[in-house]
Parts: structure tokens; sequence; C-alpha cells
């Protein structure tokens, strides 16, 4: 089991922050183009389920699946999306995601009075503790194929 990739938006659709682990395979497009086409989808996915769910959408949607790879999404009250990609076998992230929020985001980047909100994370801080988070998680494998 893996973690591929995390991408950090803001609730204007600006990629905050992207970091890459195990991602085997490029898109072929730039960065800008993909972090458009990640938030487009997570915008169309959420307004799709929340409009034919049954029930009502308190948490709105946690997960997408493909054969190859799941996408955990979690969103704050602030409209901070945390989005990390893994492979099938890594069960439901979400208190891992909401822990990147509460620990690493709030604490580097919310509380730094360096750090503009809605800019570009740029705290070395942030981003090394982030690394080492992901690395030490139970999932984590740097050779997962």
């Amino acid at each position: 089991m893996t973690v591929h990739n995390l991408y950090i938006f803001d609730r204007n659709g600006s990629c905050l922050h992207y970091g890459e682990w195990n991602r085997k395979k490029q898109a072929g497009i730039s960065k800008e183009e993909e972090f458009k086409l990640m938030y487009g989808m997570l915008f169309s996915i959420r307004s799709f389920c929340s409009k034919m769910s049954p029930l009502d959408m308190k948490d709105g949607f946690l997960t997408f699946q493909t054969s190859k790879y799941k996408l955990h999404y979690y969103e704050t009250a602030t409209g901070i999306k945390i989005i990390m990609n893994t492979d099938l076998g890594v069960p439901n992230a979400r208190e891992i995601l909401h822990q990147i929020y509460s620990t690493l985001y709030v604490e580097y980047i919310v509380k730094n009075p360096l750090c503009v909100l809605g800019e570009q994370l740029s705290s070395d801080l942030f981003s090394t503790r982030l690394d080492l988070y992901i690395r030490a998680l139970p999932f984590f494998s740097p050779r997962a194929a």
C-alpha cells in the first residue's frame, strides 16, 4: 500500500500545496492544468453527490475509487480541501486528512504570521513535517508497485 500524491486547495480552487511520493505515471500536462482538472473534478463530484443522494449529505463524498487508485477527500469548514491519492488497499483516510489539517496546516500555516493565507504555501517547515507525516503512515511504502 502507498500514497501517490496529495493536493491542498483553497475555497477558490487555487492549489496551495502539492506533494508527490510514489506516483508512477505523470499526467502529460502542466501542473497548473492538472490542478485545474483535479479541482474541476472535485467540484463536479461534490455537486453530483449532493443532488443524487437519497440521504442528507452531511459529510459530502469521502472517497472516489477507480480500478487503479483511490482518491480520499476532506473539506474543512473554511473551504480548505485536502486530497490524497493512494492505492486501492488503503482504508478510508478521512481521519488522516483531518490530522494533516489540524496538526500541520493549522499549526505551521494558519498560526504562522509569515504565511499569507490564500497564497501558495511557502513554509519549508510545513513541507518537511508533511513529508515526515506521510512517510510515517502505516500504509506508506516507498517501493510500492
